[in-house]
């Protein structure tokens, strides 16, 4: 069994309004160990990327955090003080964000970005740094590499300024990645290439990688196990052949049944009806039962509770695959769509 690097358990992010508060992510459990690949994969407003951030500790005032476990490597990610966690940000865990130009600070080089990034945390001098700087601009496929550290990011394509950012974050060997929506705005075949770069330096390195991401297809070439976000909770965690063969929950079903490629030739592609649900909305049980098929009004009363399932956990009163399913549907009354068909 490897080593057992981040223990997030329980997590809370919350953002107060006027009069209110709005929960990013509420109750969400996950643990990786060295050298897995997980995708964390949901609609836009699911708490993906707002989870991230927190074990990053980028959730700024006036958000808060809060769990019961948040720890990287045994620390206690909530009690660091700020110079330690400067000392581990960038070193050991990185990150690269959705929008790589607006990433990197328009008013320095790459070149001096990168340089000070190493400098800051390896004992390099700005001579021995800056051949660091050449050989990671090589490694992530840049052409002309030293040239390029002159250029400021204006002066590069997406897909450059893209995979600058992916030198910056494993210029120290970090043993935690995560790459939130890498290929957002680039096009097809820069995508492909992103997503092999990534699949090689995991590889390679055997760091542990978060693949945040809305492609399903994407999860499906690249990680090794999957969690479902909705509405800020997990609602489903799976190894990746098991989700996509088998899904348990009914939004995992809905996402799955959205792809192309499963939709029948000629007829329209199926949608989920409905939005996440935002501060004033929320409802009282299951997060997803306004937009289930199969909710019941046990469902839309009593939220369920994240739990372990057929080797994954699932949050659903009545996973797809319990065969006590249909009756206890048919005990509890069908209230959703499927009722009006």
């Amino acid at each position: 069994m490897s080593e057992l690097l981040l223990e997030i358990e329980d997590l809370h992010v919350e953002f107060p309004t006027q009069g209110s508060v709005m929960h990013a992510v509420e109750g969400v459990s996950l643990q990786l160990r060295q050298g897995e690949v997980l995708g964390i994969v949901g609609e836009s407003g699911s708490g993906k990327s707002v989870t991230m951030m927190a074990v990053m500790g980028l959730i700024g005032f006036p958000g808060r955090v809060r769990a019961k476990k948040l720890r990287f490597l045994g620390q206690d990610l909530l009690g660091l003080s700020p110079a330690a966690r400067r000392r581990l940000v960038g070193k050991d865990m990185a990150m690269i964000f959705q929008e790589p130009t607006s990433s990197l600070n328009p008013c320095f080089t790459i070149g001096y970005q990168l340089v000070e990034a190493l400098r800051l945390h390896l004992p390099l001098d700005k001579a021995g740094a800056k051949r660091r700087a050449i050989e990671l601009l090589e490694q992530v496929g840049i052409p002309a590499a030293a040239s390029r550290l002159n250029d400021y990011p204006h002066q590069l394509s997406g897909g450059m300024n893209q995979r600058v950012m992916i030198a910056m974050a494993i210029a120290c060997n970090p043993r935690l990645l995560i790459a939130d929506e890498p290929t957002t705005a680039l096009d097809v075949t820069i995508q492909a290439q992103i997503l092999d770069l990534l699949r090689r330096l995991q590889q390679e390195t055997g760091m542990t990688l978060v693949l945040i991401t809305h492609n399903m297809g994407v999860v499906h070439e690249m990680a090794q196990r999957v969690a479902v976000m909705y509405a800020g909770q997990v609602m489903e965690q799976q190894p990746v052949d098991a989700l996509f063969a088998r899904p348990q929950h009914p939004y995992t079903e809905a996402l799955l049944s959205a792809l192309p490629e499963r939709g029948e030739v000629g007829s329209k592609l199926a949608t989920i009806p409905g939005v996440v649900p935002g501060v004033f909305d929320r409802p009282t049980g299951c997060l997803f039962a306004p937009r289930c098929a199969y909710a019941t009004g046990h469902s839309r009363a009593v939220r369920p509770e994240l739990r372990e399932w057929q080797g994954g956990q699932v949050r659903c009163h009545y996973p797809l695959g319990d065969p006590q399913r249909q009756q206890a549907i048919a005990q509890d009354g069908l209230v959703g769509a499927e009722a009006s068909q």
